[in-house]
């Protein structure tokens, strides 16, 4: 079962150009996503927190592949964007195949980018993001977890 809120890249770009005209504030925020943890769900609350409309650009399988590792992800693509899209906090979902998000966010132009603090203000997006005229939003992590932890404990624990 596939999600009305998982879109294509031109779906959600038709999605945007007509939440725009409703007056809608676009939020967006990225990244792989690849074992949903307690840190990922407080950090799409709050992203969803700073606007109407939460998009998130999640990493392709190809994608995570060519900056995390071969091994990853876990969960494949499909698995991953229907967890996100089974989040009340989370509109839609659309995949990316480059390993960061800046032509997703050059035709979506959100007014407003979520990004860990880990990434800083000065992340690779802000450029396109504020170019556009859009703004960072910085969100704090919610310490520790990590899907990398997660993944660790799970060997340790297993392991023995």
């Amino acid at each position: 079962m596939t999600s009305k809120k998982i879109k294509t890249r031109n779906e959600i770009k038709h999605v945007v150009g007509e939440l725009k005209k409703q007056g809608k504030k676009i939020v967006t925020c990225n990244g792989s996503f690849d074992i949903l943890h307690i840190g990922h769900i407080k950090f799409l609350q709050e992203a969803k927190a700073q606007g109407d409309i939460l998009i998130v650009g999640l990493n392709s399988d190809s994608s995570i592949k060519k900056y995390k590792s071969k091994d990853r992800p876990i969960n494949d693509q499909q698995s991953r964007a229907e967890m996100l899209a089974a989040l009340e906090a989370v509109d839609y979902v659309t995949l990316f195949d480059e390993t960061n998000p800046i032509t997703l966010l050059e035709m979506i132009k959100p007014h407003i980018h979520c990004n860990g603090e880990e990434y800083g203000e000065n992340c690779v997006e802000a450029p396109t993001v504020i170019g556009n005229g859009g703004r960072i939003n910085i969100i704090k992590n919610y310490k520790g977890f990590s899907t990398t932890q997660l993944i660790k404990k799970i060997l340790s624990v297993y392991q023995k």
